[in-house]
C-alpha cells in the first residue's frame, strides 16, 4: 500500500531537554529521546509506544509522589499478605466468609500490582512510556480488578444474607461445593467479559499516542483510535462496555443494596442484641462496599472528564480507585472482625512465646529453634 494515500495522523512526541520532559506534535513518530536514540527505533515499534502526559513537567514533585505511592503500595502488600496468611494458616478461619475475603484481597493485590510498579518505574526513570501491548494487559488487569471486586462483594453480601435470614440452614445452603461454584462464577465470568472488551478494543486502529492519565484504561485507549465514533466497530465496542457496566457494576450494587434493605427491615423487628450482632457481622462489608462504590463512581467521572482535569486531580482520583480500596480492605476487616482479631492475637502470642523460649533456652534447645522443630514438639 502506498503510504502517501493515507492521511497523516497527528501523534505525540515526548523528548528530553536538559533532563526535563517536553512535548511536540509530529506527523511521523509519537516520541523520540536522546537517551534512547541509540536504539534507532523503526516505524512499527514507534507505532506501539504510548506516552503519559500527566507526568510531563512534574519536576521535583514526582519524587514526593514516588515516595507516597511506594509507601502505600508496600503497606498494601504487607497488610494483604498478612491477612491472607492468617486466613490460610488458622483453621478456625476456614469458613465461607473468610474464603470469600481471601479472594477479595487477592484481587486487590492483582489490581494494585498491575498499576503501581509501572507508575513507580515511570516516576523514578522519568520516562513516561508504555508499549501498546503492555497497555492492553494493564487495561485487562484493571478491568478484572474492578469487575471481580463488585462480583465478590455481591457474593459476600449473599453469604451474610443467608447467615442472618437462615442461620440454621446456613451450612446446608453454603456448602463447600457451593463456595467453589460461587468463587468460580465471581472470578471467571467478569474476567471473561473484560477479555471480550479488550479484544474489541484491540481491533480499533490506533491513530494517536498521548494518554492523559497515569495508567491505561479502556476509554483511554479507545479515545486514541482513528475510528469515528459513528462507525459500527466503535459503536459495538462502546455498547459492549456499557453492557459490562450494567451487568457487573449496576446489578451488583442493586443486589447488595436490596440485601441490606431486607437485613435492616428484619433487624428493626428483632431484639437489640440481634440488631447489634447483625450490625457487627455486616459492618466491615458495608464499609468496604461503600468505599469501593464511591471510588468507582469517581473513577467513572474521571474517565469521562479526565481531559479537562489538571494533573494533580488525575493522580488523586486514580489513587482513590486503585490504591485506597486494596489498602483499606485488610485494615477494616482486621479492626472490625472479632475472629480475625482473636486469630491475630493468638498467632502473635505463639510467636512471642516461641521466641522467648528460644532466647532463654539451653544450647541444645536453641538448635531445635533454629531448625524449626521446637514449635512442632510444643
Amino acid at each position: 500500500m502506498d503510504t502517501e494515500e493515507l492521511p497523516p495522523c497527528k501523534q505525540d512526541k515526548v523528548h528530553y531537554k536538559g533532563g526535563e520532559l517536553s512535548r511536540e506534535t509530529l506527523n511521523e513518530k509519537p516520541w523520540s529521546s536522546p537517551q534512547v536514540s541509540s536504539l534507532e527505533m523503526n516505524e512499527s515499534s514507534t507505532r506501539d509506544t504510548l506516552s503519559f502526559t500527566v507526568y510531563v513537567g512534574m519536576g521535583s514533585a514526582r519524587y514526593v509522589l514516588l515516595t507516597v505511592v511506594a509507601l502505600a503500595y508496600i503497606a498494601t502488600i504487607l497488610a494483604n499478605i498478612t491477612l491472607m496468611l492468617l486466613i490460610f494458616l488458622d483453621t478456625s478461619l476456614h469458613k465461607p466468609m473468610y474464603i470469600f475475603l481471601f479472594s477479595l484481597i487477592l484481587n486487590g493485590l492483582v489490581g494494585s500490582t498491575a498499576v503501581w510498579p509501572n507508575v513507580m518505574n515511570i516516576l523514578s526513570t522519568n520516562i513516561p512510556l508504555i508499549s501498546y501491548e503492555g497497555c492492553l494487559v494493564q487495561v485487562f488487569l484493571m478491568g478484572t480488578y474492578g469487575a471481580c471486586n463488585f462480583s465478590m462483594l455481591t457474593v459476600m453480601a449473599y453469604d451474610r444474607f443467608i447467615s442472618i435470614f437462615k442461620p440454621l440452614q446456613y451450612h446446608t445452603i453454603i456448602t463447600p461445593q457451593k463456595v467453589k461454584q460461587l468463587l468460580f462464577v465471581a472470578n471467571f465470568s467478569p474476567a471473561a467479559m473484560v477479555l471480550g472488551q479488550i479484544y474489541l478494543t484491540s481491533q480499533l486502529p490506533l491513530c494517536r499516542y498521548k494518554v492523559h492519565k497515569i495508567f491505561c484504561d479502556n476509554l483511554g485507549i479507545t479515545s486514541l483510535s482513528c475510528d469515528d465514533s459513528h462507525t459500527i466497530q466503535s459503536r459495538v465496542t462502546n455498547l459492549y462496555g456499557i453492557i459490562i457496566t450494567i451487568v457487573i457494576a449496576a446489578l451488583s450494587v442493586l443486589l447488595i443494596l436490596l440485601s441490606y434493605v431486607k437485613i435492616m427491615v428484619l433487624s428493626l423487628k428483632a431484639s437489640r442484641n440481634a440488631r447489634k450482632k447483625a450490625f457487627k457481622t455486616c459492618s466491615p462489608h458495608i464499609i468496604i462496599f461503600v468505599n469501593f462504590s464511591l471510588a468507582s463512581l469517581f473513577s467513572l467521572f474521571y474517565n469521562r472528564f479526565n481531559t479537562y482535569l489538571p494533573g494533580e486531580a488525575n493522580i488523586l482520583l486514580s489513587m482513590n480507585y486503585i490504591l485506597v480500596p486494596p489498602l483499606l480492605q485488610p485494615i477494616i476487616y482486621g479492626i472490625k472482625t472479632q475472629e480475625i482479631r482473636q486469630s491475630f492475637s493468638k498467632v502473635r502470642r505463639r510467636t512471642v512465646f516461641a521466641m522467648s523460649e528460644c532466647l532463654f533456652a539451653p544450647s541444645s534447645v536453641f538448635s531445635l529453634c533454629v531448625t524449626g522443630r521446637l514449635t512442632q514438639t510444643m
